[in-house]
């Protein structure tokens, strides 16, 4: 149960870009050791690569967000920029794509992943709110 509410404290340091939280909030995940937190974000990924991308098809679009994720994120250099764009494409629904992708790495660039998508939106409390707790149903059903 803690960790599930770091999850979600996490998710919401994120999207408010505070990275003081986001480091407290990583150290006690790796301290509890992230109980339920491929479910958690692997929903909070799939949920906001859908609402950034919708049902596009356009695969230069995601190419290009991919390579701003990966200048933005400090070791974002480390990914294949190909397996994250299979990554965002799986969650768009060609699942495939990530079939050679083992869960560690997949699951470090969920998290890169994500807190690009959550910083380039600006979010009120109450549409953030909104998506954790759509996050938390979501993983719930994985649990």
């Amino acid at each position: 149960m803690v960790a599930r509410q770091e999850l979600s404290d996490l998710i919401r340091a994120m999207a408010r870009q505070d990275w003081g939280s986001v480091d407290r909030h990583l150290a006690e995940l790796n301290r509890l050791g992230w109980a339920g937190g491929s479910q958690t974000i692997g929903a909070a990924f799939a949920i906001a690569v859908n609402r950034r991308f919708g049902s596009s098809d356009d695969p230069r679009a995601v190419a290009s967000f991919v390579a701003d994720t990966r200048r933005r994120y400090e070791q974002g250099e480390q990914f294949s920029a190909l397996a994250m764009e299979g990554m965002i494409r799986a969650a768009l629904g060609e699942p495939d794509l990530i079939d050679d992708i083992d869960a560690e790495t997949a699951f470090s660039m969920q998290i890169a992943v994500l807190g690009t998508l959550l910083q380039d939106r600006e979010w009120s409390e109450a549409e953030l709110e909104e998506f954790v707790r759509e996050v938390e149903q979501t993983a719930a059903q994985y649990m």
